[in-house]
């Protein structure tokens, strides 16, 4: 009987202490039928919330399955493009990373893509080399009049134009034409299996992330420093997109691989060569004119009677 009544009082606490916590539950008493595998001991009233019966959860399971697929979004809408945005800050640090630190044997698209390639940190390392061209070009200009008075400064807001222009065309339209001739390539020689233009564009994105603090150095009023920072970034970039490139052509003939990778070097250096003599180009010195001296006139004297004789005679 003891035992007994020792395991009533403890039924009544576990109760007691149930109910204090949720008011609206209903226990079940030791002569009801055991309850079926489907649910769970304690039923829960219309405005509780502990413990969702079993059943529940397996019917909304089995309804989003039977739930028809949902079509794809059309190119249109906002939501065909969030898919090329969603990613996240460490995503993007590790691929700037690897996009500056180019080592043979890893792949930059297998390797930091992983077939997940995004237009997130492309746009904005193309605005932010645009805008870093742009002020450090007239920040030039200004420090420049500084140590010279003699030389001229005006704003040059149409600089901001000229590098966003000029960035955002090289960084979609080469890609663009390199997809397009590696597609080509692949008709003619069927191993040949490019990337696609989205991986293309991103690979082509991250790799001008290097020319920003390339940019910003080249406020140092050092010409060769300016030619060496400048060498140092191009290797660096061009060595990431070689390396990246190289599993994709290397198994076409050599000449076309070389012609390819010659023509992907030779283009980007011209973009930074072309960034170096545009926004970083000679000083414009104001030629100040002096004044016009005026030379007193010398007075005039009488010829002399000979001429005089010889003009009357001629």
């Amino acid at each position: 009987m003891a035992a007994a009544d020792e395991l009533a009082f403890h039924e009544f606490e576990e109760a007691t202490s149930l109910l204090a916590e949720t008011p609206d539950a209903a226990t079940s008493s030791r002569s009801a039928p055991p309850s079926s595998p489907g649910h769970v001991a304690v039923a829960v009233g219309p405005g509780g919330g502990f413990g969702a019966e079993e059943e529940d959860e397996e019917q909304g399971d089995k309804a989003a399955l039977l739930q028809p697929e949902r079509p794809p979004p059309g190119f249109w809408t906002f939501s065909y493009y969030q898919r090329f945005f969603d990613v996240d800050t460490s995503q993007v640090l590790d691929r700037i990373k690897g996009s500056l630190l180019p080592w043979p044997g890893h792949n930059f698209v297998r390797r930091h893509l992983q077939n997940r390639p995004d237009l997130y940190g492309p746009f904005w390392i193309c605005a932010t080399l645009a805008f870093v061209l742009a002020v450090t070009g007239n920040l030039t200009l200004v420090l420049a009049q500084r140590r010279d008075p003699s030389i001229h400064y005006s704003p040059q807001f149409h600089k901001v134009t000229v590098a966003g222009i000029t960035i955002y065309c090289y960084a979609w339209l080469v890609p663009l034409a390199l997809w397009g001739f590696l597609r080509w390539r692949q008709g003619v020689r069927e191993r040949v299996g490019p990337y696609s233009l989205l991986e293309t564009v991103c690979v082509y994105g991250y790799s001008l992330f290097v020319f920003i603090p390339m940019v910003v150095l080249w406020l140092i009023p050092v010409p060769w420093l300016q030619w060496l920072f400048g060498a140092l970034a191009l290797a660096l970039s061009t060595a990431g997109l070689v390396l990246t490139l190289w599993p994709v052509v290397r198994e076409d003939t050599r000449l076309v691989a070389a012609a390819l990778l010659s023509t992907v070097v030779l283009l980007h250096a011209l973009l930074a060569l072309g960034c170096k003599l545009y926004f970083f180009q000679p000083l414009p010195l104001q030629q100040a004119v002096p004044p016009a001296q005026v030379t007193p006139e010398s007075p005039r004297t009488p010829p002399s009677p000979a001429l005089a004789r010889s003009a009357v005679t001629s």
